[in-house]
C-alpha cells in the first residue's frame, strides 16, 4: 500500500464523501445560460442582417421567434425559473441549429444566424439534456418555490387533520 502522507489522505477521503451537486448546478446553470444569452443578443444585434439575406428561405418571424425563445429561456435558466419547462424549447432550438447548420452552406441565413461552428449545438444539447435530468438544484427559484408550495399545502393539511 502506498504510503500517503495524513494531510493528502484526509484531504482526498473528505472531498470524495463531500459532494457540492447544488453548486456545480448552479455554475452549470449561469454559465451555459450566459452563453446561450449571449448567442441570443448576438443574433438579436444582427437580426436586420439575417433577415435581408435569406431571401425567402426562413421568414423574418422565425428568424425574431429564435432570437426572443433563446433570450428569455437564456434568463429563465440562469435564474433556475421553470428551468425544466424552459430546457424544452431552448433543446428544441438547438436540434433546429445542428440540422441547419448541417444542411446549409456557410452563405446562407441559417449558417450565418448561428454565429458557432458545428458541433456546439450538440454540446448545448448534452448540457440541456444534464439539466432536464438533474434538475435546477436547491440554488434556484425553482427550489423556493417549492419549498413554499410544499409548505403551505403542509400548513392546509394540518388544518384539515386539527379540525378532524
Amino acid at each position: 500500500m502506498i504510503n500517503l502522507p495524513k494531510w493528502i489522505k484526509s484531504f482526498l477521503m473528505l472531498n470524495a464523501a463531500h459532494t457540492y451537486s447544488n453548486l456545480s448546478r448552479l455554475f452549470l446553470r449561469l454559465f451555459t445560460g450566459i452563453m446561450f444569452l449571449q448567442m441570443g443578443v448576438r443574433q438579436m444585434t444582427h437580426l436586420g442582417d439575417f433577415a435581408q439575406s435569406s431571401m425567402g428561405s426562413v421568414s423574418e418571424s422565425t428568424l425574431v421567434t429564435i432570437v426572443v425563445v433563446e433570450i428569455v429561456c437564456a434568463v429563465f435558466i440562469i435564474l433556475g425559473l421553470f428551468t425544466r419547462l424552459t430546457l424544452i424549447p431552448s433543446i428544441g432550438i438547438m436540434i433546429y441549429a445542428e440540422v441547419a447548420m448541417m444542411s446549409a452552406s456557410s452563405a446562407s441565413t441559417a449558417g450565418q444566424m448561428f454565429i458557432f461552428e458545428p458541433g456546439y449545438p450538440i454540446m448545448f444539447l448534452g448540457i440541456f439534456a444534464y439539466m432536464l435530468l438533474a434538475g435546477p438544484g436547491k440554488i434556484s427559484l425553482d427550489y423556493l418555490f417549492a419549498i413554499h408550495t410544499i409548505s403551505e399545502k403542509d400548513d392546509e393539511e394540518s388544518e384539515v387533520l386539527e379540525k378532524a
